[in-house]
């Protein structure tokens, strides 16, 4: 089955990441595109391959099928077992044949045609789009998961152009309706029992025609930046909770709303509180005297320190619950659980230990 190599057109290799895919193409657009290449055809076949090799190659969905074609073509089974192409070309008087498309919107138009069910028409597609989501990781304090409250951090995110504000133009240069879609940014092709639509060999799918292209972002309308975010964070948010904030991602397509951002959000640990669900938990250390008779200390809390009743003969590893005093979640306090820990002291005078072997014999201890 004979079909165009994009990952060859693009430069890149099949286990190409898509920030690399997006790197290249930018790279390649910007040195074939038309508009810096005034006249030549040689160039303006390159710039149309390799935007129809980014379609596809840019797109999860379509790089999938894509692939999968590619390993059905050479013979590999990829699900399409069985599937009768010829019965495509029945009515017309001949066979259908992967050729017969030509040049006429190539082999990914061939997929949009077949595979893509369901999918949104070409026309929309090649119209208003919204932009890609990004993701992002931060890590936040352990008080302020508690807290809650803003947070600020960076992210590297395609933006609109600040000079050309994403229409692609030099300011002061002239932008028309593109005369050979009317604006639409797709032309149709008639071929045998199909009718195929790709984007518009004229205005590259965008509807419009530029005098000049912006010299910041070479006519692409975007630059790539630092970006300072400030998030809102919820009262007692979780570790790897994921927050969206609508509009921070990738800028549309065309005039399409702007993608989201997704914030998986990660929490520092604490040098003292450990934190399960709304529950606090720690550890505090008493003496022996403490532990045998009985005392009264202070524990640190969320909310500050707290009182906290230690009953005579309390053993090491016992742990006591203070109510409330936990981590607030949909409305809900959690608790807190101290456990104590019994210290024994490493070195001791010889009147310490004559004290304690009497002790240990007035009480019937072995030793």
């Amino acid at each position: 089955m004979p079909q165009k190599d994009y990952y060859k057109i693009l430069g890149v290799s099949e286990s190409a990441s898509a920030d690399e895919i997006k790197k290249i193409y930018r790279r390649q657009a910007k040195k074939y595109h038309p508009d810096a290449n005034p006249g030549n055809k040689a160039a303006e076949e390159k710039f149309k391959e390799i935007s129809e090799a980014n379609e596809v190659l840019s797109n999860p969905q379509k790089r999938k099928q894509y692939d999968d074609l590619r390993k059905f073509g050479a013979g590999g089974h990829s699900g399409y077992e069985g599937f009768d192409f010829d019965r495509f070309g029945k009515g017309t008087g001949r066979t259908f044949s992967f050729e017969d498309l030509g040049d006429l919107g190539g082999f990914s138009d061939l997929f949009s045609s077949f595979f893509d069910r369901g999918e949104r028409t070409r026309q929309k597609r090649w119209s208003a789009q919204k932009g890609q989501d990004l993701y992002a990781e931060i890590e936040i304090p352990f008080d302020l998961a508690i807290s809650g409250g803003k947070h600020t951090f960076e992210i590297r995110k395609e933006d609109a152009c600040p000079v050309c504000h994403g229409s692609g133009a030099q300011p002061g240069s002239k932008v028309s309706t593109c005369p050979q879609c009317g604006g639409t940014g797709t032309v149709s092709f008639s071929q045998g029992a199909f009718a195929i639509q790709r984007p518009c060999p004229r205005c590259f799918g965008k509807g419009k025609i530029v005098s000049q292209p912006c010299s910041t972002c070479g006519g692409t309308g975007e630059i790539l930046g630092s970006k300072r975010i400030t998030i809102k964070i919820p009262q007692g948010v979780e570790n790897g909770t994921n927050l969206r904030l609508r509009g921070q991602g990738q800028p549309g397509i065309s005039g399409g709303l702007a993608g989201d951002l997704i914030v998986r959000i990660n929490i520092s640990a604490h040098r003292f509180f450990e934190r399960k669900g709304a529950d606090i938990f720690c550890k505090v250390p008493i003496n022996i005297a403490q532990a045998m008779l009985g005392s009264k200390i202070r524990v640190r809390t969320i909310d500050g320190k707290v009182d906290l009743k230690i009953p005579p003969g309390t053993q090491s590893g016992t742990r006591f619950r203070l109510k409330g005093r936990g981590v607030k979640m949909n409305g809900i306090r959690g608790d807190q659980y101290v456990e104590v820990q019994v210290e024994i002291p490493k070195r001791m005078s010889e009147k310490q230990k004559k004290i304690l072997e009497e002790l240990a014999k007035d009480i019937g201890l072995r030793y």
